[in-house]
């Protein structure tokens, strides 16, 4: 899958298997297959390195969703984007993000450009939960 229509979510715990999980149940598993999870649990800094860059390797990836800015997934992931430049990291993933990329009837980078304006279109403060304002 290498004409950019796989992504690898990297980051905290058990996140990213919640996340491919939630694709699956909101848009089917053919959505999900597009995605694969992967953790930073018990991995040190050089160890989350590889492990990453081995899961790029294998999956074809060119592009890593990850959960913060400046955590751990994100510093490995922008160390290997450093060598690859074929590879976007995508920072603050969500799930209105991952299913705009899976569903997305066009691939490389346009897919993921477009899941970061889904994403962002999707952070809001609903009305009825603003404290009365």
């Amino acid at each position: 899958m290498s004409d950019g229509t796989f992504a690898i979510i990297a980051a905290h715990g058990d996140l990213a298997e919640g996340l491919v999980s939630a694709v699956s149940r909101v848009a089917g598993a053919a959505a999900a297959a597009k995605l694969m999870p992967f953790s930073n649990a018990t991995l040190g800094g050089t160890e989350l390195a590889d492990s990453l860059r081995q899961a790029v390797e294998t999956s074809g990836a060119r592009v890593i969703f990850t959960d913060l800015p400046a955590g751990s997934c994100t510093i490995a992931a922008r160390r290997i984007a450093h060598e690859r430049p074929d590879l976007a990291v995508v920072c603050g993933v969500n799930l209105a993000m991952l299913l705009s990329f899976a569903l997305s009837p066009v691939g490389g980078a346009a897919a993921w450009e477009l899941a970061v304006e889904k994403g962002r279109a999707a952070i809001r403060v609903a009305e009825e939960g603003a404290g009365g304002h």
